[in-house]
């Protein structure tokens, strides 16, 4: 019995790097300047953090997603 397996990617994609990795740094930075007790600078993260996500999804609409135009097969 054969099954089709429908790989759904994980993530491993130019968007999902950028926009994990964008996060982890915003959110380090984030920790640092709470620590610090600068919260513009933890604001200014927060809004990094928020620019890493719209990046992720800008990046897939552009066909940097899983399985998207511009990826390899």
């Amino acid at each position: 019995m054969a099954t089709k397996n429908m790989e759904p990617g994980h993530g491993d994609s130019i968007a999902a790097w950028v926009t994990v990795s964008v996060i982890i740094v915003a959110f380090a930075l984030g920790t640092l300047f709470f620590w610090l007790e600068q919260s513009q600078l933890v604001w200014a993260s927060a809004a990094l953090a928020l620019a890493g996500v719209l990046a992720g999804w800008l990046l897939k609409r552009a066909g940097f997603g899983v399985r998207g135009l511009k990826t390899e097969k």
